[in-house]
């Protein structure tokens, strides 16, 4: 599947990729996903988030009920899985390689629309080899620091 498409359905844009990520992860942690919620999660007016919502309806992506919150339905769930997976291989690599968990979360986030399944299916295989390795992060930290102690002379 190439990026923005999922499930036989055309391109999807970033942001409603970004909300359905967003609902699905809020409702793993909570049981459930309002307005509220998901308008945190994405740092944007619960306004945005109802409207958004409509949207996502109108595609047959979520249900939506006035203050009973969102659901996704199975089309939707679909896809948020899809990209979660996504998320969650590229952070767990960028990590891996030593970055911090905050700037790993954010380009995550937006390498998690433009790379090719192609591609995180062997990222992912990398990271499961590597994480096998039990010498993999000593060496690699030993590498950097001398990496970084030549470039400083």
């Amino acid at each position: 599947m190439a990026p923005g498409r999922c499930c036989g359905r055309g391109p999807l844009s970033r942001k409603i990729e970004d909300y359905l990520e967003a609902i699905l992860c809020v409702a793993r942690e909570k049981g459930y996903a309002r307005t509220s919620d998901v308008a945190k999660e994405l740092s944007v007016s619960p306004s945005s988030v109802v409207e958004m919502f409509q949207k996502l309806g109108q595609m047959g992506l979520v249900t939506y009920r006035r203050y009973e919150g969102v659901t996704l339905t199975p089309e939707g769930r679909s896809i948020a899985e899809v990209i979660a997976f996504r998320h969650e291989t590229l952070k767990g690599f960028l990590s891996l390689i030593g970055v911090s968990d905050r700037v790993a979360g954010e380009d995550a986030c937006f390498m998690e629309h433009e790379l090719h399944n192609e591609t995180i299916e062997q990222v992912k295989g990398l990271v499961e080899y590597l994480e096998c390795s039990p010498s993999f992060k000593t060496e690699f930290e030993a590498f950097l620091k001398t990496r970084q102690f030549k470039r400083d002379r």
